[in-house]
């Protein structure tokens, strides 16, 4: 039978305040625990895991399930080889997917989830270290597990105290909090970040200068001695609006082509580079991020930067290579 539906926009949003409101106030709750009764749970998690030869397994059923996905994906881009296994799928086949040198990360709020029964007798047999995250340490799942992190337990956010709400934000939360002290323990860096996510916006934000730079033909450069006339034509050929100025190949000046219009006289074709040029130009390391060659270059208002790649070797990045 189809329910009559009766919206009202003030409970909608008074219903979706408490939601976060609760789940916030579980984090919070969750946090004293950590710093409390299973901080030295989460220690022993955490070297466990790094010990380890192989990956971490994390499984769970339903929407704990998604939450292992998650936890899954989160450590195996930081530094944390992990995959998810589907208990189901594990009872017809896929536990060959877990090796002797894995560990296992259970989820289940009851810790009474059958579907795990299987995996966790594959990991007691085999003796592998379990970590459990539930809110019952008496639960099979728990009285069986290496390592029990116990989350608080508490009413969900649902209304009906039946939807995976708050039980599941903790849970998340608790596998993120072990993924981020995993990845600082391994001196996980931006460079290693950028390796694993090098498409998307996210990928582009982690590219260095070196990624993004011209260099060899495509810089800009003439000779301190070299006519105005050549410097305009190297300017106009490279289209990056200057020109570095090399003395015995070593960079030592930049011409803008505000220089240019500034310094445009009766004898200005008569002048050299040298005359025109200023001195000691900026320049970044080849090593910096694109996102901290956007930031000084809108700091300092200029639009390009040379690398000096060794004394006689130079790029050039502009600020339209950093979109």
């Amino acid at each position: 039978m189809k329910k009559t539906i009766h919206f009202s926009p003030k409970k909608a949003l008074q219903q979706g305040i408490d939601t976060i409101r609760q789940e916030g106030e579980a984090l919070l709750a969750l946090s004293e625990r950590l710093e409390g009764e299973i901080h030295s749970v989460f220690v022993q998690c955490v070297e466990c895991i790094l010990q380890r030869k192989g990956r971490v397994g994390v499984t769970g059923m339903g929407k704990s399930g998604h939450i292992a996905r998650k936890i899954a994906a989160t450590m195996a881009s930081t530094g944390t080889p992990a995959y998810f296994i589907h208990p189901a799928d594990a009872s017809h086949g896929d536990l060959g997917m877990v090796t002797t040198r894995d560990a296992l990360i259970a989820i289940s709020n009851s810790g009474n989830t059958a579907e795990l029964s299987d995996i966790l007798c594959y990991a007691l047999a085999h003796k592998l270290p379990v970590i459990a995250i539930t809110s019952n340490p008496e639960s099979p799942l728990g009285l069986h597990a290496t390592y029990c992190l116990v989350i608080p337990k508490v009413h969900e956010a649902c209304p009906l105290d039946c939807a995976p709400t708050t039980s599941t934000t903790m849970s998340l939360a608790l596998g993120d909090a072990l993924a981020m002290a995993l990845m600082q323990a391994r001196g996980f860096t931006p460079e290693d970040f950028k390796s694993f996510h090098p498409g998307g916006s996210l990928g582009q934000k982690l590219l260095l200068v070196r990624d993004v730079m011209h260099k060899g033909d495509e810089v800009p450069l003439c000779d301190v001695n070299d006519p105005m006339s050549l410097v305009i034509v190297e300017m106009t050929k490279k289209l990056l609006g200057c020109v570095g100025v090399t003395d015995h190949g070593k960079l030592v000046g930049i011409i803008t082509d505000g220089d240019i219009r500034r310094g445009m006289c009766s004898d200005f074709l008569t002048k050299k580079a040298g005359d025109l040029m200023t001195v000691s130009p900026q320049t970044i390391d080849v090593g910096a991020s694109v996102e901290s060659a956007r930031r000084l270059m809108t700091e300092r208002k200029v639009t390009s930067f040379f690398v000096i790649l060794s004394e006689k070797d130079v790029g050039i990045v502009h600020i339209h290579d950093l979109d």
